[in-house]
């Protein structure tokens, strides 16, 4: 407490103020501490900028990474469908330089079957087989050039799945990162909301080191009186009285009565400081007393009585005088109250039927653990 603004009894009105804090958490002792989280409010919202930034500059990485991809294999397929090409017309080719070779083959056993029987000359089987030895080195060489064929396929094969493995490995990369920076940026909005969050408390709690009436009235009692006390969460400072409370008598009476009184059964009372005289059964002549009626009954006893509660009349009858302006809570009140007409001999029955019995009270908790 820092210092008191009213004194007891005085009159406040909405909004004035009562009493001063000042701070005794350590963590809001910072004057400037509003502006130190706008600082890291302004941090953290670079930060969500930048990942934001990384979002977009990985989004452009892994769209730029599948047109490569798609530009890449497209020539190593390309490379593999050029390759698969050479080796058809490679094997074809090995089927014609075969046929060749075994047409000259057969053709010189021909030949030398002829130059046994003398129909062709030395010089000419010796021509055809230098022309037998010419196809055989064709084959050979032809069957070289396939096999080459093919390992240039196998190889095309390869570069095409390396090319995938890769590209799938950097697409990976680069959509982890993206995953990565999605997580940074929910991270420093949820820090950001942390923020708001703490300085939105900062501000209402500087909106109350300052007490303030809720409502006009008077300052009954205050307190805590003392200069530099503590004040603890949700503990009273001060008691303020309406200024124009709807005040009503408390009253007590015997169960026996409880039945014939109504929720608008009429009610003299008297007031303690207002002298008064009161005639029972005869509230015409009475001199003094202030008329009332019954607002609320209460279910449950108290004691063996039952509470009820008087309000004003509303309507004040010729004659009849409102409650007195200076009456203050807490004062004593004696009522009357007018019971629900009943015949005699019911009256009488009453009376006799509830004479005061002889109960026990119900036992009190310590009374059983007593026991």
């Amino acid at each position: 407490i820092e210092y008191w603004a009213v004194r007891e009894g005085q009159q406040v009105k909405k909004g004035d103020t009562i009493l001063v804090l000042s701070e005794t958490n350590q963590s809001y002792f910072d004057p400037q501490l509003p502006l130190r989280l706008d600082e890291q409010l302004e941090a953290k919202r670079g930060s969500e900028s930048a990942a934001d930034l990384k979002i977009q500059a990985t989004d452009a990485q892994i769209n730029a990474l599948s047109s490569a991809l798609q530009i890449q294999l497209q020539a190593a397929e390309n490379s593999v469908k050029q390759a698969e090409n050479t080796v058809r017309i490679d094997s074809a080719d090995l089927v014609a330089i075969k046929t060749y070779y075994e047409t000259s083959r057969a053709r010189l056993e021909r030949y030398e079957q002829g130059y046994k029987n003398g129909l062709f000359s030395l010089t000419d089987i010796e021509t055809r087989r230098l022309k037998l030895q010419e196809d055989k080195a064709k084959e050979v060489s032809q069957e070289n050039k396939l096999n080459s064929s093919r390992q240039s396929l196998i190889n095309a094969r390869i570069e095409l799945d390396a090319i995938r493995a890769k590209y799938r490995q950097s697409l990976a990369s680069a959509q982890s990162d993206r995953s990565s920076a999605v997580s940074g940026k929910a991270s420093v909005r949820e820090e950001i909301a942390k923020l708001r969050n703490e300085m939105s408390n900062v501000d209402i709690r500087k909106g109350l080191y300052i007490v303030r009436a809720p409502q006009s009235g008077y300052i009954v009692k205050t307190l805590k009186a003392g200069l530099g006390e503590n004040i603890k969460e949700g503990e009273s400072v001060a008691t303020l009285q309406p200024l124009t409370p709807l005040i009503a008598a408390e009253i007590y009476v015997d169960a026996m009565d409880v039945p014939l009184i109504l929720d608008s059964s009429n009610v003299r009372l008297q007031f303690e400081g207002w002298p008064s005289v009161q005639f029972s059964g005869w509230p015409s002549v009475a001199v003094g007393t202030f008329g009332g009626k019954v607002s609320v009954v209460d279910r449950v006893s108290t004691d063996g009585k039952y509470r009820v509660l008087v309000r004003e009349l509303q309507q004040l009858p010729k004659g009849e005088e409102p409650w007195p302006i200076l009456l203050r809570q807490g004062s004593g009140v004696y009522g009357r109250v007018i019971l629900e007409s009943v015949p005699v001999w019911y009256e009488i029955w009453r009376q006799l039927n509830g004479f005061p019995p002889s109960l026990e009270k119900a036992p009190s908790p310590s009374n059983i653990n007593n026991r």
